[in-house]
C-alpha cells in the first residue's frame, strides 16, 4: 500500500472517531435531563440595575392598592461588604433608602412593612437607617409596621423604633439595647514572637484602642465616655418609640440583655406578638384599607427570585457544608468600631 493510501486511511479513522465522539456527546446532553434535575437556561441579562417590583401576594386579580415589604437583613454597615470568596454585596444603608424612595414615589403603595432580621451593626449605619425610616414616614404619610423575624436586636431594634408599631414572632430574639466596642490586643503575642510595632503619633490618644499596645487608663476613659454618649442616644430613640416606659424601667431593660417576643411585649419593648401575616394585616388596617384586597410587593435587583412573602434577595454568606466561613466584622475591619450589635458568639 502506498504512503498516500496509508495517510488517507488514517485520516478516515480519525474522522470516524471524531463523528462518533460528537454523536456520543450530543446523545449525552440530550438524555442528561432525564437522569437528574439538570437543565440549561439561556436568558438575556438586563443592563439596568435599578430596583424592580415583584408581586409576592395578589389577594385579588383586580387588586390595585399595594403594601410594600422592605427588608433589613444581616449586619448593618454603611459600606459595601466583601466576603472571603470575593463576592461584593450591597451597601445596606443605600439599598434601604433606595427601597423606601421607591415605595414613597408610588401612589398605589399605601403602607410599608419593614421586615427586620438583623442583630444590628455599626452605630452610624443603624442611626442612618433609623433616620431614613422616620423621614419616609414624615414625607410620605404612609404608615410603617416593623416585623421582627429571627433576630431584631440592638441596631435591628433601633431601626424598628422608627416604625408606627412593632410586631415580633413568639421566637424572635430582640432587645440587646446597648453599645459594644471590641479592641483585640496582640502585644503579648508580638513580644513572644519578637515582633514590634513602631508607632509615631502626634498625641498620646491618637492610637487609643490600638491592638499593638496595652490599653491605658486614659484610653479606657476616652472610649468609655464615647460609648456612654452613644448608649444615651439609643435610650433616647427607645423613649420616643416607647413613651409609656418609665426611665427606671427602661434603664433596667437596657443592660444589653435579649428577650423573646412575648417577654418583649410584656416589658413594653414591642406592640404585638404575631406573624408576618399579622403585620401585613396591621399595615392594611393602618392605611384604612379595611377589607379591600391588595397586592403585597417587594423591591429587588433584576433576576432575583421571589416566590412568596418570605422571600429574601440578599446574597448569602459563603458557606462550606452549612458552616458560615465569614469572619466577624471586627476581625475584618481595619479599625475598632462602635457597634449597636448583639454578638454572643464573639
Amino acid at each position: 500500500m502506498s504512503w498516500a493510501r496509508l495517510q488517507d486511511c488514517a485520516a478516515g479513522r480519525r474522522s470516524a472517531r471524531g463523528w462518533s465522539f460528537a454523536i456520543y456527546h450530543a446523545l449525552f446532553l440530550l438524555f442528561l435531563p432525564a437522569c437528574g434535575p439538570t437543565s440549561f437556561l439561556i436568558t438575556p441579562v438586563p443592563v439596568s440595575r435599578e430596583l424592580e417590583e415583584s408581586v409576592l401576594l395578589r389577594e385579588s386579580p383586580w387588586a390595585s392598592k399595594k403594601l410594600a415589604v422592605v427588608d433589613v437583613d444581616g449586619m448593618l454597615k454603611n459600606g459595601r461588604d466583601r466576603s472571603l470568596t470575593g463576592v461584593e454585596g450591597e451597601n445596606p444603608v443605600s439599598l434601604f433608602k433606595e427601597k423606601l424612595d421607591k415605595a414613597a414615589g408610588d401612589p398605589r403603595v399605601k403602607a410599608v412593612v419593614v421586615r427586620i432580621n438583623s442583630p444590628g451593626g455599626s452605630v452610624t449605619a443603624s442611626d442612618l437607617m433609623y433616620g431614613e425610616l422616620r423621614a419616609f414616614r414624615q414625607r410620605s404619610g404612609k404608615p410603617v409596621i416593623a416585623c421582627l423575624l429571627d433576630v431584631g436586636a440592638s441596631g435591628g431594634y433601633y431601626v424598628a423604633c422608627a416604625a408606627d408599631r412593632i410586631y415580633a414572632h413568639p421566637t424572635t430574639v430582640t432587645g440587646s439595647i446597648g453599645v459594644i466596642l471590641i479592641t483585640p490586643e496582640f502585644s503579648g503575642t508580638m513580644e513572644k514572637l519578637g515582633v514590634r510595632a513602631h508607632i509615631f503619633k502626634s498625641g498620646p490618644l491618637k492610637d487609643a484602642g490600638s491592638m499593638f499596645r496595652p490599653m491605658t487608663d486614659e484610653d479606657r476613659s476616652l472610649l468609655s465616655g464615647m460609648i456612654m454618649e452613644m448608649y444615651d442616644r439609643f435610650l433616647d430613640v427607645v423613649r420616643q418609640s416607647r413613651p409609656q416606659l418609665s426611665e427606671d424601667h427602661l434603664r433596667a431593660l437596657a443592660d444589653g440583655r435579649v428577650f423573646l417576643g412575648p417577654e418583649a411585649k410584656d416589658q413594653g419593648l414591642i406592640d404585638e406578638v404575631g406573624t408576618l401575616e399579622d403585620a401585613l394585616a396591621a399595615a392594611k388596617s393602618a392605611a384604612g384599607l379595611g377589607r379591600q384586597r391588595v397586592l403585597v410587593v417587594q423591591y429587588a435587583r433584576p433576576l432575583a427570585h421571589r416566590p412568596n412573602v418570605y422571600a429574601r434577595t440578599d446574597d448569602a454568606p459563603a458557606q462550606v457544608n452549612l458552616i458560615n466561613i465569614e469572619l466577624p466584622e471586627w476581625l475584618r475591619s481595619a479599625s475598632p468600631q462602635f457597634l449597636y450589635l448583639w454578638a454572643p458568639g464573639w
